[in-house]
């Protein structure tokens, strides 16, 4: 879903997009909302800062609307916003810029292009509208996608992660109260733990179950997860247990993780993952400093005391670990 895309990179077309028809004034009540709106969710706070200017100085920016064929109402393009507030200050009239009746994949890329997903935009209802327009459009390339509605392709990749949620997680992020919706920032940090081929092969593995757990140590602050930047630390002990061959541990330990409140993110920690990622850490060191003695003139650094002691230090040091090394290693034949 989140691989490069391939092929040709020419936005999949559109048609002749609908043209304008002209500037003018209508009542608020002959106007009603976009079905096709990639904005579903409208917090009290910023509201209530455009009802209050939009009560000093009226509407400055007119809707911009389409008259539906056989319908007595205009449909909103951009500015539900404003006609929201305007709903609520009682305002009888609203200048509107009427355009011709768009297709619903015009609808749809001509809102993301006017809105530009502004900042206060959630995520979720925009994935949604995306996943129509892939489906009218019979078109997944993040690529095009990006071309087409003007979001950057990470945008693009992020809702594609939000849609392979099932639809209880996505209506959790479409909750009309800011303190009860679960930010998708959680859902995408949590996609490549959920994903993670250790983590589905796992015996008794079930993605609803891993998810609700998730969330509930992440909403239970002391369960394990802090923040969600937690998730990258887990995907990282399930890569290095991985790289070590240590699948059934792992999968066992993330098990454990998941049933016990207790126990936080270091019990995920394999030794041998841990190990194995050290020695190549001091491999590369040794390797580069080897390099490095090799290439300078000892007679030029003959008054360095401090050099020649700290050498002295590491070929002692050396000696001894090469000497433990070797006394483990009948130990090890015998096991």
């Amino acid at each position: 879903m989140t691989d490069p895309d391939d092929g040709d990179d020419t936005p999949t077309s559109l048609g002749e997009m609908p043209k304008a028809i002209g500037v003018d004034t209508v009542k608020t009540a002959d106007l009603k909302a976009n079905p096709h709106n990639p904005r579903r969710l409208f917090d009290r706070e910023p509201m209530n800062m455009l009802k209050e200017s939009i009560s000093k100085v009226g509407i400055l920016v007119p809707l911009t609307v389409y008259k539906a064929k056989g319908s007595d109402h205009y449909t909103i393009l951009d500015g539900q916003r404003r006609w929201m507030c305007a709903q609520e200050l009682g305002m009888r009239e609203v200048p509107i810029n009427e355009v011709g009746e768009p297709t619903v994949a015009q609808n749809i890329v001509t809102m993301f292009q006017i809105h530009k997903l502004r900042k206060d935009w959630e995520l979720m209802p925009t994935a949604l509208k995306l996943q129509v327009l892939m489906e009218e459009l019979d078109e997944k390339r993040d690529k095009q996608l990006a071309a087409l509605t003007g979001l950057d392709v990470a945008v693009v990749v992020r809702c594609k992660k939000l849609l392979w949620y099932d639809e209880k997680y996505q209506e959790q992020m479409l909750f009309p109260e800011p303190e009860s919706r679960v930010k998708a920032d959680f859902f995408i940090e949590l996609y490549p733990i959920v994903t993670d081929k250790l983590v589905k092969k796992a015996d008794g593995f079930k993605k609803g179950r891993t998810i609700d757990r998730m969330l509930d140590k992440y909403q239970n602050k002391g369960s394990g997860i802090k923040a969600i930047t937690d998730f990258r630390i887990i995907k990282q002990h399930l890569t290095a247990a991985a790289k070590a061959n240590k699948v059934t541990r792992i999968q066992k330990k993330f098990q454990e993780f998941l049933d016990d409140d207790t126990l936080q993110i270091d019990h995920l920690e394999i030794n041998a993952a841990a190990v194995q990622k050290k020695s190549k850490v001091l491999t590369r060191t040794v390797t580069r400093l080897t390099e490095e003695l090799a290439e300078i003139d000892a007679m030029d650094f003959y008054g360095e005391e401090q050099l020649w002691l700290a050498l002295e230090r590491l070929r002692d040091t050396i000696k001894e670990k090469l000497k433990e090394a070797d006394r483990r290693e009948p130990q090890k034949r015998k096991g």
